[in-house]
């Protein structure tokens, strides 16, 4: 099926000129596979909350949490360097060419070959960090904790976590194959599962902190586990070499380097926030998780199930690339922005509802609201600049995302060194906006110089009928969150009620304004479903 074919699918979707697409096969894989995609975030997201409530409930916003967030930094960020990355930048563009029948055979070798590479790396990986762990510690910033303990408390649950990098980097080779093969319905669970698994093994032994760690061990081999019957058609059969490894790491370079730098800066983004206080990387963490709730479920199911059609597309159609990409912004907009006014306008009853519960206090739900209320002017952002980047992925342009990403982040580190001393923890939030202003336009620059503007498909006027809509929704929302603060009483019903009504309230009227201005993205979303 060729690009064109498939470009009418998602323009169903998101474009412009609508286009029926049910009597064509492979645009309805695109939209299933879309669909599964996204019911694996909400999913996750979901048990992603429910991961940090406990977490909240157990422990609060207390300095042995952020010693347990130091430890788990370091497995978490050494998987994204050495594997996380590669899965959308190269794995999946590589394996896709092997996954038609003429050249499946050379599939099954090429997987065997790169996991054997990928598994000497991974267990190199974990020695060094088991050898140096006290080294590594101490660069990310356990030794700032005022409490001496807690530097002692990262250093042994970080040797404990540190294993999940190899079971974190098998799964992600795993899922890229099965993407490849468009197989994606057990690979969309691997996070919930990882969350769920957290949660509950926490809450199996909630006295102590190494609870979590054992968690985040037997979650990261349950992502394997899992995606195990998916591959049941796989043949080891290791090759000391294999011509597409080259093309791998080629694609990946440009990618790897802008991690480094990265990781370097989520470092020293943790070694900024210890010295702020013990207990401000569980706000940032708390907030975080809220932050990204709506940019997994609005950006990663659609810019994942898109990109095999912009690879395609790019291929030589660019005229219909730049309408299923400029069409992916618009519905992007559409989503992010409502969900950007709902959670700043609810923040804290929001916060409250969720983790205010045992250890975590009042005084905690009011830092943490507002550490997400400032994360929140880059969310937009940050939403748009994801699609911007899996549209350079499928131009196979690694190289630009990732010297953006480096000037962005270089800019992101100055901002929060100049505004800490006035400003404290929320610096690095302010700071963290800035680098997805810059790196969007930076961004858009780019793809207006390689392939033109994307003016002309309707991205500024959604971008103003949906912000225009989100801005009237936030107002009557926080309205609504009045009247019921002064209606309802206390205790968990109270606080169920004082998100709900309004957040209800907010639902509806974004609907009727969706209707009553006519936000195409939605509407056919809508009628899709």
């Amino acid at each position: 099926m060729g690009g064109g074919e498939e470009a009418v699918i998602l323009d169903d979707i998101v474009a412009e000129d609508v286009v029926e697409a049910s009597d064509s096969e492979g645009g309805g894989r695109v939209v299933r596979a879309a669909a599964v995609l996204a019911l694996g975030n909400v999913a996750s997201r979901i048990l992603g909350l429910v991961r940090e409530t406990v977490k909240a409930n157990l422990f609060g916003a207390s300095g042995l949490l952020s010693a347990f967030e130091v430890a788990a930094y370091v497995p978490t960020s050494l998987f994204e360097l050495v594997i996380g990355g590669m899965v959308n930048s190269a794995l999946v563009p590589v394996f896709s060419e092997y996954t038609t029948e003429e050249r499946r055979a050379e599939l099954w070798p090429l997987l065997s070959t790169f996991l054997s590479v990928a598994a000497a790396v991974l267990l190199s990986v974990v020695v060094l960090v088991e050898l140096f762990a006290p080294q590594v510690a101490w660069l990310v910033g356990a030794r700032n904790f005022d409490d001496p303990s807690l530097t002692a408390t990262s250093i042994r649950l970080m040797r404990l976590a540190t294993p999940a990098i190899f079971f974190m980097g098998l799964s992600s080779i795993l899922s890229g194959v099965l993407y490849a093969l468009q197989r994606f319905t057990l690979p969309a669970f691997t996070a919930a599962v990882f969350n769920g698994t957290m949660a509950g093994v926490a809450l199996l032994w909630p006295e102590k902190i190494d609870s979590l760690v054992w968690g985040l061990l037997l979650g990261s081999l349950l992502q394997v586990v899992i995606q195990l019957p998916a591959l049941r058609d796989f043949k080891w059969e290791w090759r000391r070499w294999h011509p597409a490894l080259g093309r791998i790491w080629q694609l990946y370079v440009p990618i790897v380097a802008g991690l480094v730098i990265n990781q370097l800066a989520i470092g020293a983004s943790i070694n900024l926030a210890t010295r702020t206080g013990d207990e401000s990387l569980t706000f940032m963490r708390f907030a975080t998780t809220l932050y990204q709730f709506p940019l997994g479920l609005v950006v990663t199911a659609l810019s994942i199930a898109t990109l095999p059609m912009l690879s395609q597309q790019a291929l030589g159609d660019m005229g219909r690339f730049k309408e299923t990409l400029a069409g992916g912004i618009r519905l992007v907009m559409a989503l992010i922005l409502p969900a950007t006014v709902g959670l700043f306008t609810l923040a804290l009853p929001i916060v409250a509802l969720l983790f205010e519960h045992g250890q975590f206090t009042p005084e905690d739900s009011v830092m943490t609201a507002l550490v997400l209320r400032v994360y929140l002017f880059g969310l937009p952002f940050a939403a748009i600049d994801q699609m911007l980047v899996f549209g350079s992925y499928a131009r196979q342009d690694t190289w630009h995302p990732a010297l953006i990403g480096v000037i962005s982040i270089v800019i992101y580190l100055g901002v929060a060194v100049l505004l800490i001393r006035p400003l404290g923890l929320l610096s690095l939030m302010v700071a963290d906006a800035v680098k997805h202003v810059v790196h969007t336009g930076m961004m858009l620059w780019v793809l207006r110089r390689d392939i033109g503007s994307l003016w002309g498909y309707g991205v500024g006027v959604g971008a103003m009928k949906a912000g225009g809509a989100s801005v009237v929704m936030g107002g009557l929302a926080y309205g609504a969150f009045v009247v019921m603060g002064n209606w309802v009483g206390d205790g968990l019903w109270g606080e169920v009620m004082v998100v709900a009504v309004p957040g209800a309230v907010g639902g509806v009227v974004y609907a009727g304004l969706v209707y009553g201005l006519g936000i195409e993205e939605v509407l056919r979303l809508v009628k899709r479903s």
